[in-house]
């Protein structure tokens, strides 16, 4: 999605370096466990703010990504909505409520959360793939597929295949064999991208071992990892999936 300033410096804690095989860990628990102090220590830093100044929008916002980050999904779903309590014009611009959302379950909130932001921002199929993501969940495929918001713009890489994949027009190895034919597997934030979203094709699929592949290889991305913008962002958020996936048995 078009990521601007709500990240207010969080994701200058995603810096540290991994590594990733089929079989083994890609985050180590010494990383995890820095990452999980990082994002607390962020979390306090908030909800100090907030004892000075209970109407603070960015500092709702601040301890939302925190605690989303942290996998506590309920906590950044209050945080989020509280900001849109205070100020409504944050309402449509919030995908990450409808991220949130959709970690805690609350599938028809988190796809209408989606269709609040297409309104916004109607050129952005990563929104789409995640009001795609959230009706698959809680209606079926065919009803996500048919309700797919409609997009005549160009989107960036490699966004228009990935959504032609989740209209079930290409398959996920059809998507990557795209993204080398046009020359951008060099591109880190591409393959970033790319690897991520087919991955949780894959994991609608029913084909596990090959989401928990290519989620492993979007989390391993630099490109991802060490970005302080929209990527990093994402970055944080397939990590989630990658690890809900791996403890789902």
């Amino acid at each position: 999605m078009t990521r601007t300033t709500f990240f207010c410096g969080l994701l200058l804690a995603c810096g540290a370096s991994f590594g990733w095989a089929a079989e083994a860990a890609v985050l180590t628990a010494e990383t995890q466990a820095r990452r999980r102090k990082e994002f607390t220590e962020r979390a306090a830093a908030a909800e100090a703010a907030l004892a000075g100044d209970a109407q603070s929008v960015s500092a709702y916002s601040a301890r939302g990504d925190a605690r989303l980050f942290l996998g506590e999904f309920a906590g950044a779903v209050a945080d989020f909505e509280k900001m849109i309590a205070l100020d409504p014009t944050q309402d449509a611009p919030h995908w990450r409520l409808g991220i949130a959302y959709y970690f805690t379950g609350d599938f028809a909130k988190s796809a209408r959360q989606f269709e609040k932001y297409h309104a916004y921002d109607g050129r952005d199929r990563e929104n789409g793939i995640w009001k795609f993501l959230a009706q698959a969940k809680g209606e079926n495929i065919a009803k996500a597929r048919a309700g797919m918001l409609v997009y005549t713009r160009f989107d960036r890489e490699p966004f228009p295949s990935l959504y032609e994949m989740f209209a079930g027009k290409m398959s996920p190895d059809e998507v990557l064999a795209e993204v080398a034919k046009k020359g951008l597997t060099e591109n880190e934030e591409v393959m970033f991208f790319a690897n991520y979203y087919a991955g949780l094709e894959e994991d609608l699929r029913g084909r596990r071992a090959r989401a928990l592949e290519l989620l492993g290889k979007a989390v391993a991305s630099p490109a991802g990892r060490d970005a302080r913008g929209g990527a990093g962002y994402m970055w944080q958020v397939a990590r989630l999936h990658w690890e809900r996936l791996r403890a789902a048995k």
